[in-house]
């Protein structure tokens, strides 16, 4: 290759849209707008690199007017699933989907740990486990891999809140971060093999993720041997030096003009290069890395797809809907009784559809949004925030559910006037919705526009009140103990509003499980008050992440507190017992076997979870696997569960290795993090393993 055709690999720009005018040069009039664009080496039948977002479907507002899209529910959402070929299917769906368009890098895997419930970007990712982020995050991108389109997993490392992200120092001793948000990373990088990965915008340990030598040289490309490449985040290189630290792609390049003055890639990286800065050994790499990834995929010889069967894909957010939908309590209100006489509906813009995420994984779907209402703010980001919503009303669902009730609708816009709604109804559901996404961090865990104060009143005037939350993270719930029911219904996708109204009225029996602990409040999190929240746009900061590694439920098992609702959490309207724990270990390994048991009067779903309760003398938490299992009244299963041993270990950074102590180590099958049921200790061999 010539030295002109390496350099052409290596700067993506991003289409024209609404927030980003004119239209680059680079990219060919014939070229549909998308997030990013790499152009090829026709001389030797190398293809452009045509890039989508994301996870949630191929987002396409301000890009291509009139293209619509499967959205799918939140990433969250997926997680609360605990269902892996779940996860698989719904990339699947992204892949057809972008490659009956003509894409062929779709920049999806997006699976940070959940450190912070207010970090305005967690609906997108899967977890604030290890384990379960990983084994979700890889089904995804082997679904879309399979469908012959690269998929990256992002964003590395650290990317946990989104409050000036550009200038953002996320601080964690090394150690920890290999047990936590790296060891995430490394068993899905294992377990998909992506054909790319996408660094953070922050610092990690006072260096640009981009350009972070410790993270890409020696962690991801060395000790981990992976074999594609690593593009920047859009306007996430701030110097050519990145080349250096192992960046192999500037991604985004007219924000990095934007940002830090000029491309990274262009014109300083060449001068690098021609004064001996830049190894043409390193350049090399770089360009044989992205050529490794296309042909290893196989997207050179990949025709665009007809179009896809939507109906099929519709019916795969549903059932994403309907697996992920948690119910966080019930005192009696669900199921809604067959005839449940009167129905008030209330607030949450029921009657025009379900909420979603706003940012890069926006996705316009098929018929356009019911509604899109403006919400802005400062910053580079301030264009996308907007509270969006998919055209599956939840008023319009109860409607058809129950033909025969009298159902009312009341939008909550005054407490007082849906107090008079509550008191004529038989039971009131109040749909409550925030707004959240990237570029901003939430200053607390209210809902807004009141709508706390509403769900309080609608109480007070109707004992049998049902809260129905579309959130992208964990609220305050002052309410709590007033209401009867509470359903979490996330982000839910296009088809949302039916998926919600099957859990109401029984129709499909909740399953959902919480990736994510609901804490009392913000004091309970290890950061009560978020650092730099508040602060111009453009400033500094620094977080210092000094749970390390006990993200989570693991911080609250530290910590002795008792959160609203724990990891792992899930009502269902049947009954499950667990029986029979019989655990082995040796070399470093536990496995166990166990019953499940559906001792109700309906069929359902049940994901009972392992977890190591101490290790070699000393107290921990952590989640060593799961199985989904659905069974009919009286049915049982036997369930079996090996655990990756890392989840065992310790990661000794002076060693370079993990190793296992030689000990008395306790597990425990549970329902929950919090509720643990059947327990059990085994002995371990020391063992040293890994880099």
């Amino acid at each position: 290759m010539t030295d002109d055709e390496r350099f052409s690999l290596l700067v993506g720009v991003m289409g024209a849209g609404e927030m980003w005018p004119p239209r680059d040069e680079r990219i060919p009039r014939d070229v549909p707008m998308s997030a990013g664009y790499v152009p090829g080496v026709p001389r030797l039948g190398v293809p452009a690199l045509r890039m989508s977002d994301a996870g949630l479907g191929v987002t396409n507002p301000g890009y291509r007017p009139g293209d619509t899209a499967t959205a799918l529910p939140a990433g969250l959402a997926l997680a609360a699933t605990f269902d892996p070929a779940l996860a698989r299917a719904s990339g699947e769906v992204i892949g057809r989907e972008a490659r009956s368009r003509g894409f062929n890098v779709q920049l999806a895997g997006a699976m940070n740990l959940a450190r912070d419930p207010r970090n305005g970007r967690n609906f997108e990712y899967f977890s604030e486990d290890p384990l379960l982020t990983a084994t979700m995050a890889a089904e995804s991108v082997n679904g879309i891999q399979q469908q012959g389109v690269i998929s990256t997993v992002k964003h590395y490392s650290l990317n946990c809140n989104e409050t000036n992200r550009h200038w953002l120092d996320a601080v964690i001793d090394p150690a920890a971060h290999r047990e936590s948000d790296l060891l995430a990373f490394e068993i899905a990088i294992e377990r998909s093999q992506p054909g790319a990965v996408m660094t953070a915008y922050n610092k990690v340990n006072g260096e640009y993720a981009a350009a972070n030598d410790t993270l890409i040289n020696r962690v991801l490309k060395g000790a981990w041997g992976y074999r594609g490449w690593v593009m920047s985040d859009w306007g996430g290189t701030p110097g050519w030096e990145c080349a250096l630290g192992g960046l192999d792609q500037e991604s985004g390049a007219q924000i990095d003009v934007l940002l830090w003055g000029s491309e990274a890639f262009g014109d300083r990286l060449r001068a690098a290069l021609a004064a001996g800065e830049l190894p043409r050994e390193r350049l090399s790499d770089m360009v044989r890395r992205i050529l490794r990834s296309m042909f290893a995929v196989g997207i050179d010889d990949r025709a665009v797809l007809a179009a896809p069967d939507m109906a099929a894909h519709n019916e795969i957010a549903l059932r994403i809907a309907r697996q992920g939908i948690v119910l966080l309590t019930n005192r009696g209100a669900l199921p809604l009784a067959p005839d449940p006489g009167s129905i008030a509906v209330i607030g949450g813009f029921a009657q025009l559809g379900v909420a979603a995420g706003y940012g890069s994984s926006a996705v316009v779907p098929p018929g356009g949004y019911a509604s899109v209402i403006p919400i802005g703010g400062t910053g580079l980001e301030a264009g996308f925030r907007n509270l969006y919503l998919h055209p599956s009303s939840p008023l319009a669902e109860l409607r058809n559910r129950f033909p025969h009730a009298r159902v009312e609708f009341d939008p909550g816009v005054s407490p007082a006037e849906a107090v008079l709604a509550a008191q004529r109804a038989d039971v009131a559901i109040v749909f409550a919705v925030r707004a959240e996404g990237e570029g901003f961090d939430g200053a607390d865990l209210s809902l807004p526009w009141g709508q706390d104060a509403l769900i309080g009143a609608v109480a007070a005037a109707n004992p049998n009140t049902v809260v129905v939350l579309q959130t992208g993270n964990p609220v305050a719930m002052p309410w709590g103990e007033s209401v009867n029911a509470i359903v979490q219904a996330w982000y839910p996708g296009q088809a949302g509003g039916r998926a919600i109204v099957e859990i109401l009225a029984g129709q499909v029996n909740p399953s959902g499980r919480l990736p994510i602990t609901f804490p009392a409040g913000l004091d309970q999190t290890p950061r009560p008050e978020l650092p730099g929240l508040g602060a111009e746009w453009g400033t500094a900061t620094t977080i210092d992440y000094a749970e390390g590694a006990e993200v989570g439920y693991r911080w609250f098992a530290r910590t002795g507190q008792a959160p609203i609702f724990a990891f792992g959490h899930g009502l269902s309207y049947t009954d499950f017992e667990y029986r029979a724990l019989v655990v082995g270990g040796g070399d470093g390994r536990i496995t166990a076997a166990f019953d499940v048991v559906n001792v109700g009067d309906r069929a359902g779903a049940d994901t009972p979870q392992l977890y190591l309760t101490a290790a070699a003398g000393g107290q921990c938490l952590r989640l060593l696997g799961f199985h989904r299992v659905e069974l009919e009244p009286g049915a049982s299963c036997r369930v079996s569960v090996e655990a990756d041993p890392r989840l065992l270990a310790r990661y000794d950074g002076a060693a370079t290795s993990w190793r296992i102590a030689p000990g008395a180590y306790a597990v425990a099958v549970g329902a929950s993090a919090a509720e643990l049921r059947l327990t059990a200790t085994v002995e371990l061999a020391g063992r040293t393993f890994g880099r």
